[in-house]
């Protein structure tokens, strides 16, 4: 009888192996599948995050956009405007609503490359599309005896694109950069005040004001109009398509990208990288 139990005992202890194996391979084929299915999750709900950001950038856009032209470009008004914007947006995708901001934040290794790139476009797309809304309504308008002389038409606010033969060309050019430079110096101070929505809006928005105040000023010297605002420079249709003259590019797009970058650089030498977009609409 001992005989028998004991060989019984051998024959179980493969069995209870077989069966220890067994469940470590299913733990372990459950691991692979509750990881590949986070990472399906992680990937979905950050594509969803971006795409909420671009809209939100094509919104905020819109709107500062639409505010440029029916206010004349007042830098007051501007100012307050895009408080108002960061506000509603800034949670959203930190409202840059500006390629110059988008720009000085990428080489600057606070926002990535693709981000960037769509930020760019929803920002060209939105200021676009407050032109194409807002020259509608002016068509319509017929607020006085002088609109009416004028065909019905309500101006809205342009800037002249600069040419070649413009006088003092370079000066308008440096007045931009400057400009960007003070507003992008702004904006990279209010990312590192990410606890505090409202002090980031204020940052952000006075620091338009202050930028537009002193570019515009200067460029008034030149009879010339300060924009600070690559997409915003399609909306007010200072840069226009197709390109008949290249000075207008310089100024009204490169020099405020310049500008921005090397506005955000500067505050990062003082301050040092600490807080990226990412973190900072968190």
């Amino acid at each position: 009888m001992a005989t028998k139990k004991a060989a019984s005992a051998k024959k179980s202890k493969p069995t209870a192996a077989k069966k220890q194996t067994t469940t470590k391979v299913t733990t372990v084929k459950a691991a692979a599948t509750t990881t590949k299915s986070s990472a399906k999750t992680a990937a979905s709900s950050k594509g969803q995050l971006m795409t909420t950001a671009l809209v939100a950038e094509f919104i905020g856009t819109f709107v500062l956009a639409a505010v440029a032209l029916s206010i004349q470009g007042n830098a007051f008004f501007m100012g307050f405007a895009l408080v108002a914007i960061v506000l509603m947006i800034g949670a959203l995708s930190g409202a840059h609503v500006n390629p110059l901001i988008t720009v000085g934040a990428w080489v600057t290794r606070k926002i990535s490359g693709k981000r960037a790139l769509g930020y760019v476009v929803a920002q060209a797309l939105g200021a676009m599309l407050a032109l194409v809304v807002m020259t509608s309504y002016a068509n319509l308008a017929q607020v006085d005896e002088q609109a009416m002389m004028m065909g019905g038409q309500q101006a809205l606010f342009t800037v002249t694109p600069v040419t070649g033969e413009t006088e003092s060309v370079w000066y308008i050019f440096f007045a931009e950069m400057i400009g960007a430079v003070l507003f992008a110096f702004a904006v990279s101070a209010a990312l590192r005040m990410k606890k505090d929505r409202t002090a980031q809006a204020l940052t952000v928005g006075l620091g338009l004001f202050v930028a537009l105040a002193i570019a515009g000023g200067a460029a008034v010297f030149a009879q010339a109009h300060a924009i600070v605002n690559p997409a915003l420079a399609l909306s007010l249709q200072a840069v226009e398509f197709p390109v008949h003259d290249i000075f207008s590019i310089v100024v009204y797009i490169v020099a405020p990208i310049l500008g921005g970058a090397l506005g955000f650089f500067l505050y990062d030498l003082l301050r040092g990288p600490e807080t990226s977009v990412e973190e900072a609409i968190e």
